[in-house]
């Protein structure tokens, strides 16, 4: 194995006709907002089943403070919505993504109350509306204050138990896509999974949905839950799915930064009722940054918080919350957490630093979910549509999912009465491996401090290149080895997804979005193109292909080696900021 990139095509052996086998018409990998809307979309046709890597609500979408965006407010328009997400996407939105999801958005979140979510109100029973960094309308909803996500998560998961033809699996570890070949676009035919009472499982499915979240514990600072180690991402990698926009890596400027303690987001609705970025000395920095201050887009705010470290020291800098007299009755959850550690926001500075917080990238889809391989969908955060460019506009995620996964289910449900769901005899023969074995606790500490340090929030090409190296060096040693639990096959697929992100941000010469670019000592900062492209990575290459839009997949791109970015024409309505 000379390259990370020469994976191999599944993580362990295995003969499907001698394991257990179960059949559906719809599987679904994942229960976060994106995962339930499918499986509830798809349960107008046949059986599904979903699949859920912990407990059915221990999510990303669960974790989330932040809202939902819509245009739902009389002063707001889906117009401005789509300004705003364009704005912070810098100029890399796929426009046909933004209108879609944008326009849909508002029936989808009405749908979701019909369902029973509880969202904010006033006095007057009128919806709460709050504001976010890179909006300018208020039009993000939320419930309990800062407890949407866990709202949300109760809300799909009573909706999926009420529909007899869902089952819930859960503790259910996805280890690999079947597909019906290893040749180049394979369909899809289910997935092998792992159950800590049942052992491995083979699932059969006529159409298979992946929404296995993000990639953030990829890094040592991240704000996501233990389950984000990326498997989604890589899983389809291995299948031959294209797999899109990996440099792009939203770092969350916000989230409490105790020593010793796992990093704790603090909403950016913290900050959209009135709270303060101080340095050191008391000084507010973000009013001479950007105009929108502490509410400016994610990748301002965070690359501002690395600057002020970066002049003056120290591991963190301050959010003053001290004038917000009402913080524990609008944000209940973090109160408690701040109280955890004797913090109080009426009287305390709290001490905040950047943590990645979500994966922009992912397996590249069209505007119906569909992937480059037959009978894979995929929603949510494992996937990229185009909506979110360079840069996610703040609560534009949990709407994504809803919207992206109710088109999942519809797309699903109408395959329901085609062909049946056969199994195929696939055999897995992997060769005993020569190399030594490498200790997976210190892999995967070492991983995840290599891509905080050298492709974090400000990155280099020399610090690149060398994340690079480390993971090729990394997985010589690791990704030929079998192992026979999740610990082993985590390792294995942050392996592969941090080594997609660091190549693909070395594959990228200039700064856009969330990708920060800081010129090597004696090298001039690069100029950014007018019209950026995406990046486009498939199994076993060692460069992209670059296109100019996500949501329309064909094969016409071209490597990068043979093409020199000649950029298509600006798309109208795109800033590129």
């Amino acid at each position: 194995m000379n390259s990370i990139f020469d994976t191999r095509r599944y993580l362990i052996p295995f003969r499907t006709g001698l394991l257990p086998q179960i059949f559906c018409d719809t599987l679904v990998l994942g229960s976060g907002v994106a995962g339930l809307r499918s499986a509830i979309g798809s349960s107008a046709k046949g059986q599904v089943i979903v699949c859920a890597k912990d407990s059915l609500d221990h999510t990303n979408t669960a974790w989330a403070q932040g809202g939902i965006a819509g245009a739902m407010h009389r002063d707001d328009t889906v117009e401005a919505h789509i300004a705003d997400t364009l704005t912070a996407g810098a100029g890399l939105c796929d426009i046909d993504a933004v209108d879609l999801i944008c326009r849909q958005g508002p029936n989808r979140i009405q749908e979701i109350i019909d369902w029973g979510m509880q969202l904010d109100r006033d006095e007057s029973g009128e919806f709460l509306v709050g504001r976010e960094g890179g909006h300018n309308a208020s039009r993000v909803y939320h419930s309990g204050g800062d407890a949407t996500g866990i709202e949300l998560q109760r809300t799909l998961i009573d909706k999926a138990k009420s529909k007899d033809n869902i089952r819930l699996f859960d503790h259910c570890f996805v280890i690999d896509l079947l597909t019906q070949s290893n040749k180049e676009n394979a369909p899809v035919l289910g997935a092998m999974t792992w159950h800590p009472k049942y052992g491995l499982q083979v699932i059969w499915a006529r159409t298979t949905i992946l929404a296995m979240g993000g990639a953030g514990q990829v890094y040592r600072e991240t704000s996501n839950p233990r389950v984000a180690t990326a498997d989604g991402i890589a899983l389809a990698y291995r299948a031959g799915a294209q797999i899109a926009d990996m440099e792009f890596i939203q770092f969350h400027p916000t989230t409490l930064y105790i020593p010793g303690a796992a990093r704790a987001l603090i909403s950016e609705a913290v900050r959209g009722e009135g709270a303060h970025l101080l340095d050191h000395a008391g000084h507010r920095f973000m009013p001479e940054i950007h105009e929108l201050a502490e509410l400016a887009p994610r990748d301002v705010v965070a690359s501002a918080i690395v600057s002020q470290l970066a002049q003056q020291g120290g591991k963190h800098v301050w959010l003053d919350c001290r004038h917000i007299h009402h913080f524990k009755s609008r944000f209940p959850g973090i109160y408690n957490t701040l109280q955890s550690f004797e913090l109080d926001p009426a009287t305390d500075l709290i001490p905040v630093h950047p943590a990645a917080h979500y994966a922009i990238g992912g397996v590249r889809t069209d505007l119906r979910t569909r992937t480059n391989l037959p009978n894979l969908l995929a929603v949510g955060e494992v996937s990229c549509t185009g909506l979110h460019g360079a840069n996610r506009l703040a609560s534009n995620s949990l709407l994504e999912g809803l919207v992206m996964g109710a088109i999942a289910g519809e797309e699903a449900a109408n395959r329901a009465d085609t062909s049946p769901v056969l199994p195929s005899q696939t055999v897995s023969v992997i060769e005993h491996s020569n190399h030594a074995e490498l200790d997976l606790d210190d892999v995967r500490s070492s991983l995840r401090s290599t891509m905080w340090i050298n492709a974090g929030i400000e990155r280099t090409p020399t610090k690149l290149d060398d994340a690079c190296t480390m993971f090729d060096l990394w997985g010589r040693y690791t990704l030929d080895k079998i192992f026979e639990v999740p610990e082993g096959w985590e390792v294995q697929n942050m392996l592969t997804v941090g080594a997609l992100i660091a190549r693909a941000a070395l594959s990228r010469s200039h700064s856009i979005g969330a990708h920060q670019l800081i010129a090597d000592p004696a090298q001039s900062q690069p100029s950014s193109p007018q019209n950026p492209l995406h990046s486009i990575w498939t199994r076993g290459s060692t460069s992209p292909l670059y296109t100019n839009r996500i949501s329309t997949i064909d094969n016409s791109e071209i490597p990068d080696s043979q093409q020199p970015i000649a950029e298509p024409k600006s798309n109208p309505g795109v800033s590129n900021n």
